[in-house]
């Protein structure tokens, strides 16, 4: 897959992260055309300025990253991720609502996104896989589906663990091919990058971009 470049988020989201790191991220976005750079909120504004003339997105998290803030403080971030230039924003969900059964929290903390973005930028539904049993991830497909989300994502890659093949092809099973499906966290390779695609993915989040685009083995 010669241009597996084009389905990947270049992904900076460590605490640590400087001006000049999410420089060199925007540049390597430019060079090897992937999809988008995915940023903090904090650094939306400068990673439009950068990628400004270019084909590649902004991308934005938003309740990051164990998705427990209010809707309403979520729904402020996703304004406020827009106005500095965002076109996708990467939500994550209320885990423990979803874990509690309160299903109509959980619709309305993704609508307070979804709603905000509306025809400005797709809305990425974070559902935070390994903490989560097949029920749960069935029934959180089920709510990003009904919120009218554009996708559902895995994983922020600050827990336990990352994406799998299993999880992806469960999503890709719940969703259809109404929506996509990122599959993020742990995709380090070409190999494990491809697996991902073949079981459904339609968009992979990654910081080892280089490595997968060169088609880097493990």
């Amino acid at each position: 897959m010669n241009n597996i470049a084009s389905y990947i988020d270049h992904t900076i989201l460590k605490p640590e992260t400087t001006k000049e790191m999410v420089r060199k991220v925007c540049d390597e976005a430019k060079e090897y055309l992937f999809s988008s750079v995915c940023v903090n909120p904090y650094y939306v504004k400068y990673a439009k300025e950068l990628l400004k003339g270019t084909d590649v997105n902004v991308a934005c998290v938003i309740g990051f990253p164990l998705g427990s803030t209010l809707k309403e403080v979520k729904a402020f971030e996703a304004m406020k991720a827009i106005e500095d230039g965002a076109t996708e924003l990467d939500m994550v969900i209320n885990i423990g609502a979803l874990k509690d059964r309160a299903y109509e929290v959980v619709l309305n903390d993704i609508k307070s996104v979804v709603d905000i973005a509306k025809e400005k930028g797709l809305v990425k539904v974070i559902i935070e896989t390994c903490l989560l049993n097949e029920e749960e991830k069935i029934k959180a497909c089920e709510l990003a589906k009904k919120a009218n989300a554009q996708y559902v994502k895995t994983s922020t890659g600050f827990s336990t663990a990352g994406a799998t093949v299993e999880d992806v092809a469960l999503m890709r099973k719940i969703v259809g091919d109404s929506m996509g499906v990122k599959a993020s966290g742990g995709i380090r390779d070409y190999d494990k990058a491809k697996k991902m695609l073949d079981a459904g993915a339609s968009r992979i989040g990654a910081s080892s971009s280089i490595n997968i685009t060169k088609g880097d083995k493990k």
